[in-house]
């Protein structure tokens, strides 16, 4: 017979979950952050903590028991307050309103209320109510309202004109203004700036003059010559700001002054001072002709002598001093410090990436770069400095006098004025240096050591982000006979069979199975030892190395994951790495297609990685050839994602099929907040993307489950395995 059932046991069931509905229920009346009450026959029967808070009761069970109409300043505002709600609560719906209300000491505030009947075909059921304090709300507002009363007053009674412009129109102007340009009251509104400019190159003109001042949060100030509504000109002082220089979209405050008859007097005053120069010049003009022929005859010989010597001593492009003249100068500058026992500090300047201005732009707009650039640097140095330019975008400066700390002082200067906004034609350009800095005697004793030294603080400059500045030190020099040596010894590390792959694998997160590895390139020098790749990776792109040593990982990893396929693995994908270099070779997707064709692989198997960094440096770029790699078969993912800066609209035209989560946000996961948050932004961006996601340097089983739970689908790391040479990663593999 089945085995028969109490019959108690359904009721016991119900009582528990109307007990624990009853518990949930009142966690969300004490944790909500408005004031909650249900109100029956005109009482309180019921209500949370915030609802007496909001009525200055301590405890909220003093407030039970009170009538509705104690909550309001008078029994006809409650009165007035239920005939206004009822028509909307009888029909089922919620009532809405902002009114105002009475505290337990007699202080009236304004209150936002929401009710609603719990059963309008029975009103006598009662009513609950949401009821937020607004009352610091309503008193801001009232302030507002305060402030743009007076500004109206300013701005009605002010003796001169005064304009609000966004996106160059008229949003806001005073009388004054309207009738200075011969308008009507409001019929400026709304209309563009170009209404009053005599023509649309002087209107293009003014806004690229205003630009600067108002970007940098200065008044920009002008005379300008405007339109009346009548075609007429008319002569006006014209001062301008931004109303937030940070958000110039914001728009910008103009006042502008009649100042035509002032001109007036001006141009006659002119006019009568040319009357007399003439005049003068006329009388004196026999006797200029012939003191001209003689000073002609010696000018045209002191020209041709000084044509002479800036050929021999300075640059041509930007007029600067050239390595002959640095040469006499600096040998001067370090016999008096000799003499003296002063310090002399000479600085090697090369602008960033310098390259892609003359690639993209072409080599005369860099050419003006380059001049406005000496331009600044001229007007940042002393008198008795020189500026000097060895060619290309690399630069000298020779500080007689200086220590250590003027030359700082001098870095951050250059370093400020480089980075305005170069204007060249319809281009806004920004570059920035890297400053490296040797001091003498300390670093060198002449010209070409001094040099040496600073080229070489310059390259540690930018090896440690570029835009900044280094002194030379002793571990400059170590460092920089390091990479000499590891240039050296690379050149052969390929052909001398020095390098290898090692493979970690990747986990999926809902199966537990290895579905992927990551290859690494690894390089063990017979006398040097194991090399970091951050150490050598590096030295290779600048070098040109990485093209060669790139196409033999990519051919070593797709071979040995066919080799391993062929001995009865499971098929898996393999990720290899991608630098910059290669990601622009013009053939990169031919030769990966006739790769992944030697080694006889799918090509979903295979998956690049790219830098987000890479990715974005040249994004319609980067665009095409991932479209081109989508269409071939081949996988791509953004390695590191969240360390740079990507833009959505390009990301989702990214043919990319997965992002890895940068390990430095996974280390510290399990504790701090701001990882949390970014790697559950990144997971959720990606899953509304539809792509999959994979965390790298996992480490313990609390980082894990973290990431399990946000949705995360892959993972690696020393939790599951270190990275393992080819026969380790298999035997990897076979026994998970």
């Amino acid at each position: 017979m089945p085995e028969s059932i109490p019959p108690t046991a359904p009721r016991r069931d119900a009582v528990e979950e109307l007990q624990l509905a009853l518990r949930e229920q009142q966690v969300i009346l004490d944790t909500a952050g408005v004031g909650i009450v249900f109100i029956k026959n005109r009482l309180i029967v019921r209500c949370n903590q915030r609802f007496g808070q909001i009525f200055g009761h301590a405890d909220a069970a003093t407030i039970v028991g009170s009538t509705s109409q104690s909550l309001y300043p008078d029994k006809a505002s409650a009165h007035t307050l239920a005939e206004t709600a009822y028509p909307d609560m009888a029909q089922g719906l919620a009532f809405r309103s902002e009114v105002v209300m009475r505290r337990r000491d007699q202080t009236t505030f304004w209150a936002h209320l929401t009710g609603k009947l719990i059963n309008p075909a029975d009103p006598g059921e009662g009513s609950i109510w949401i009821i937020d304090d607004i009352d610091d709300q309503k008193a801001a507002q009232a302030q507002l309202q305060s402030v743009l009363t007076e500004q109206n007053l300013i701005l009605d009674n002010a003796m001169i004109g005064i304009a609000f412009l966004r996106d160059r129109k008229v949003t806001r102007g005073n009388q004054r203004f309207e009738t200075l340009l011969g308008y009507a009251p409001g019929e400026l509104h709304g209309v563009s700036s170009r209404t009053w400019y005599l023509t649309e190159q002087d209107w293009i003109d003014a806004t690229h003059r205003c630009y600067d001042p108002l970007a940098a949060g200065k008044t920009f100030e002008e005379e300008m010559v405007l339109r009346k509504k009548d075609g007429s000109p008319i002569h006006c002082a014209i001062s301008a700001k931004a109303i937030d220089s940070n958000d110039l979209s914001l728009g910008s405050i103009w006042i502008g002054m009649d100042i035509t008859a002032r001109k007036k007097a001006e141009n006659e005053l002119l006019q009568a001072r040319a009357d007399l120069e003439k005049l003068v010049e006329v009388r004196t003009l026999e006797l200029s002709r012939t003191v001209q022929a003689l000073k002609n005859k010696a000018a045209e010989q002191k020209i041709a002598e000084a044509h002479i010597q800036r050929l021999a001593h300075f640059d041509a492009l930007t007029g600067l001093p050239n390595r002959l003249l640095l040469n006499e100068r600096c040998q001067q500058a370090l016999n008096v410090a000799q003499r003296g026992h002063q310090s002399v500090a000479l600085m090697f300047l090369d602008l960033d990436h310098f390259k892609n201005v003359n690639d993209s732009l072409g080599h005369r707009v860099g050419d003006e770069v380059l001049v406005e650039l000496a331009t600044r640097l001229k007007a940042a140095v002393r008198k008795q400095d020189t500026v000097s330019r060895l060619g290309g975008d690399e630069f000298i400066l020779l500080l007689p006098d200086t220590d250590a700390p003027g030359a700082a002082h001098l870095a951050e200067k250059l370093l400020q004025a480089a980075l305005q906004p170069i204007l060249i034609e319809q281009h806004e350009l920004t570059v920035t240096p890297s400053i490296g800095i040797a001091l003498y005697p300390k670093d060198g004793t002449d010209l070409d050591t001094l040099s040496k030294s600073a080229d070489a603080a310059m390259y540690r400059a930018k090896a440690d982000g570029r835009n900044n500045y280094r002194f030379y030190t002793a571990q400059i020099q170590a460092h920089s006979d390091r990479v000499l040596l590891l240039d050296n010894a690379l050149r052969r590390a390929l052909e001398r069979d020095q390098l290898a792959l090692h493979y970690q694998p990747q986990i999926s997160l809902i199966s537990g199975q290895v579905i992927g590895a990551e290859a690494l390139l690894r390089w063990t020098h017979p006398e040097l030892g194991a090399i970091s790749p951050v150490e050598f990776i590096p030295i290779a792109e600048n070098n040109g190395l990485i093209l060669p040593i790139g196409e033999w990982v990519m051919r070593t990893a797709t071979q040995q994951l066919s080799t391993w396929m062929a001995r009865g693995m499971a098929p898996i994908t393999m990720a290899v790495n991608l630098s910059a270099v290669q990601f622009r070779l013009p053939n990169l997707p031919r030769l990966v297609s006739r790769i992944l064709a030697d080694a006889a692989l799918p090509p979903q198997l295979l998956e690049i990685e790219l830098t987000e960094s890479v990715a974005m440096a040249h994004p319609l770029e980067a665009v095409a050839v991932m479209n081109e790699m989508h269409q071939r078969g081949v996988r791509m993912a953004i390695d590191d994602f969240g360390t740079g800066y990507s833009s959505l609209s390009y990301l989702k035209k990214f043919q990319v099929y997965k992002l890895k989560i940068d390990q430095s946000f996974v280390r510290d996961i399990t504790e701090d907040t701001d990882d949390k948050t970014i790697v559950g932004a990144i997971i959720s961006m990606a899953s509304s993307l539809g792509l999959r996601t994979i965390a790298e340097g996992v480490e313990t089983e609390e980082q894990l489950e973290f990431l399990r739970a946000l949705g995360c689908h892959e993972a690696q790391g020393h939790y599951f395995s270190q990275p393992l040479p080819a026969p380790a990663f298999e035997d990897f593999v076979r026994q998970a």
